[in-house]
């Protein structure tokens, strides 16, 4: 199984906090305008905006805002030329991170990024830094109410890698060329995907408690405000008791 659980959950948990301070309308935006700059408007014939526009949706974002974005990005309005970078790095503990952004202006972003990684005891680095220690996914977060003979037959029939209970969702791992595949087979019969994406998922990850943990996830915090940010990936792992502690539960 891909053991991610605990860091989709992490990740989970910051999502919501980030709804809460307004942030999120900000990166759903720039996802549509990207994704209907990569691949057209036409979300019956993008993929990806498909699964941005759902999103958006998701978090009752108006519709107009929702056109608006995707016509930035076909170019049928003006606005920021936003591009895609991702960026890696050190962190606490020797931890690896992967930060996807989109931007536009990518001198200020790697200037602003740095400053984080040096605040909290991490270290930006190069292209290979840590890419080499994760594997690229299509991610689904399943309704843990789902039968699991229902969901191996739905999703492993369209081409999954791998289910796992969490112990509150199902997480379903696919391979990327086959995730719209799943997420179509999903929706057709029925099942409810709690969120989906493509992630980058660790191929091993390192458990740290004490103070590492605690500077680690402030660092994966950090990041995560940044507007620029879309998303942190990290081989970090804290176990429950560990996190109870930092968050004084």
């Amino acid at each position: 199984m891909s053991g991610h659980s605990k860091w989709a959950t992490i990740k989970h948990k910051k999502g919501a906090a980030d709804a809460k301070r307004g942030r999120l309308f900000t990166k759903l935006i720039r996802e549509i305008t990207v994704a209907a700059r990569m691949g057209g408007g036409d979300i019956n014939a993008n993929p990806r905006l498909r699964k941005a526009v759902s999103d958006a949706k998701a978090q009752q974002m108006p519709a107009d805002t929702i056109q608006r974005a995707i016509k930035r990005g076909t170019g049928e309005l003006d606005g920021a030329s936003y591009e895609e970078v991702l960026y890696e790095g050190t962190g606490p503990g020797g931890i690896l991170l992967l930060i996807e952004v989109v931007t536009d202006n990518r001198n200020r972003t790697v200037a602003e990024l740095r400053k984080i990684f040096e605040k909290h005891n991490g270290s930006l680095g190069s292209s290979g830094t840590a890419a080499w220690a994760f594997d690229r996914k299509g991610v689904f977060q399943v309704d843990g109410a789902t039968d699991e003979g229902k969901l191996m037959d739905v999703a492993v029939g369209a081409g999954a890698d791998d289910y796992e209970n969490t112990g509150e969702v199902w997480q379903v791992v696919t391979p990327v060329e086959l995730f719209d595949t799943v997420a179509k087979a999903l929706e057709a019969d029925g099942i409810t995907v709690l969120e989906s994406g493509l992630e980058f998922l660790p191929k091993s990850k390192k458990s740290l408690v004490g103070r590492d943990a605690e500077v680690a996830l402030n660092l994966t915090d950090a990041l995560d405000d940044h507007d620029d940010v879309q998303n942190v990936f990290a081989d970090l792992d804290v176990s429950d008791e560990e996190m109870a502690r930092i968050s004084g539960e």
